[in-house]
C-alpha cells in the first residue's frame, strides 16, 4: 500500500515541477522603454511604449509630446517587429535580456536603396539621453534662436523651450519645413536633442560657448551631417513660405497628365477637377512634413468639399517602380484617410522633379501647395510646411490656408 500510495504522490511531485519549470517567461515587458539608433553622431533616442491589446502588442513611439501610433506589431518568441508602413520603414529586434532588445531599424530610400542602423532598447528608463555625469550647473537655452546651418544658404529658427530641470523640446524651422517634435536635455553646456518618427532619425548636439552661442552638429540617419551656430533672436524670422517658389504656367493643365494609382492616366483638368477651386499638393509618402501637411488637408477636404473645393495629390516617390511607389502611396492613403485623387507623378529627386512638374520654376520643398481657383488663376504656392511642433508658425499657416481656400471659393 505504501508503494501504491507514494508512486502517484511523486509522479504529482515531478509533473507539478515540470510544469513550473516549463513555465514560459512573460513574452515581454509592458510599459516604457527606452530605445535608441546607433548613428554616427552617437545614440539617438527615443521614447517607446510597448503594451499588450486584444490583438497581441501595440506600440508607440514618443518624442516629447508627440505619440506615434505603430500600426503593425507582430512579437514572435522573442522576436520583436514593428512595421512603420506608411515609411516604408521597420524595426526588428531580438530580446536578450528580459529588459533589453537589440536589432535593427531599416527603411527603402531614394531608388530603392536601404538605410539601416543598430537598434537597442532597455527596459524601465525614462530619460532620453543618458545623463551627463559632472555636468556642472546649467544655464537655460529657453526661446528664440537664428541659426545657420553650414551646408545651407537659408537661415533657419530654433524655437526651444525648457522647463525648471534639465529637459528641452522644441523644432528647428526653416525654409523646406521643420524638424518636427524634438526633445532632449541642456545640462551644464551640452545641448542634445533628438527625434524619431519611424523614418526620419534627427540627432543635434551643441555646447553653449562663453559669448552665448551654441555650436554644434546635426546628423540625420546614418549618412548626413552638417555643423550649425546659433544666436539669441526674439526677432529671428525664416524668409516667406508665398515667396519661394512663382507659377510659371505656360502649359495647359490638360495637358500635365500623370497616372493615378490605378496606372489610368489623368490629367490636372481632368473632368473631376475642371471648373472648380482647387489645392494641388505636390508631396512623398517619405516626407515627414508632407505627412503632417496631408493630415491637415485631409481635415480641409472634409470641410470645403461640399462647396465645391477639390484636393489633388502629387505623389513624388522613393523608387521609380511605378507598382511599388503606388502600393506605398496606397498605404499612405489608408493611413490618412485620404478620400481625394492621387496621382504618380515622379520621383523624389528634386531636379528631375522639377521637370516633371513645369508649371512652377521649381520644386524647392515637398510638400508644396498650390491654391487655384476655378477659372484656373493661382492665388498662391506655398513651398514647405510648419507642422503641429511649431506652434504658433502652424496656427499662423492654417489662418493663411483657409483664408485662401475662402478666397478661390468665392461665391461657389
Amino acid at each position: 500500500m505504501k508503494l501504491h500510495v507514494s508512486f502517484p504522490i511523486a509522479a504529482l511531485v515531478t509533473v507539478v515541477c515540470l510544469a513550473c519549470a516549463s513555465d514560459p517567461a512573460p513574452s515581454l515587458e509592458s510599459g516604457v522603454w527606452r530605445a535608441w539608433l546607433d548613428s554616427p553622431g552617437g545614440e539617438l533616442p527615443f521614447g517607446l511604449e510597448l503594451t499588450p491589446s486584444e490583438d497581441g502588442w501595440s506600440a508607440h513611439i514618443i518624442n516629447g509630446p508627440e505619440r506615434i501610433r505603430v500600426r503593425r506589431v507582430d512579437l514572435d518568441g522573442d522576436r520583436l517587429t514593428l512595421r512603420i508602413e506608411h515609411y516604408d520603414a521597420t524595426i526588428e529586434a531580438t530580446r536578450t535580456s528580459p529588459t533589453t532588445l537589440d536589432g535593427r531599424w531599416w527603411k527603402t530610400g531614394k531608388y530603392g536603396a536601404i538605410s539601416e542602423l543598430p537598434f537597442h532598447a532597455i527596459h524601465g528608463e525614462t530619460h532620453r539621453f543618458t545623463p551627463i555625469e559632472d555636468a556642472g550647473k546649467s544655464g537655460s537655452v529657453n526661446g528664440r534662436w537664428a541659426v545657420r546651418f553650414a551646408g545651407e544658404d537659408d537661415l533657419a529658427v530654433a524655437e526651444l523651450e525648457q522647463g525648471d530641470g534639465h529637459e528641452v523640446t522644441g523644432t528647428f524651422l526653416t525654409t523646406t519645413g521643420d524638424y518636427r517634435y524634438l526633445a532632449g536635455s541642456f545640462e551644464g553646456d551640452h545641448l542634445r536633442l533628438s527625434a524619431f518618427d519611424g523614418a526620419h532619425a534627427f540627432l543635434f548636439d551643441a555646447r553653449l560657448q562663453s559669448d552665448g552661442r551654441l555650436a554644434g552638429d546635426f546628423w540625420s540617419r546614418e549618412s548626413w551631417h552638417d555643423t550649425w551656430t546659433a544666436e539669441r533672436d526674439d526677432s529671428a524670422t525664416i524668409d516667406p513660405a508665398t515667396e519661394q517658389v512663382a507659377w510659371v504656367g505656360g502649359v495647359p493643365l490638360a495637358e500635365v497628365v500623370y497616372p493615378d494609382l490605378a496606372g489610368t492616366p489623368r490629367s490636372l483638368d481632368d473632368p473631376e477637377f475642371a471648373g472648380r477651386a482647387r489645392i494641388l499638393e505636390v508631396f512623398g509618402s517619405w516626407c515627414p512634413n508632407c505627412n503632417d501637411a496631408t493630415a491637415y488637408l485631409v481635415e480641409l477636404d472634409e470641410r470645403f468639399r461640399e462647396r465645391g473645393l477639390s484636393i489633388v495629390g502629387l505623389a513624388f516617390e522613393m523608387t521609380g517602380d511605378f507598382a511599388r511607389d503606388a502600393e506605398q502611396v496606397r498605404v499612405y492613403r489608408d493611413y490618412h484617410g485620404i478620400e481625394y485623387p492621387l496621382l504618380i507623378a515622379g520621383t523624389a529627386d528634386k531636379t528631375e522633379a522639377s521637370k516633371a512638374f513645369p508649371l512652377i520654376e521649381r520644386i524647392k520643398s515637398f510638400p508644396t501647395t498650390i491654391f487655384m481657383d476655378g477659372d484656373g488663376n493661382v492665388h498662391m504656392v506655398y513651398s514647405g510646411f510648419s507642422g503641429p511642433a511649431t506652434g504658433e508658425a502652424y496656427t499662423r499657416l492654417q489662418t493663411l490656408f483657409e483664408s485662401t481656400i475662402e478666397e478661390i471659393l468665392g461665391d461657389e
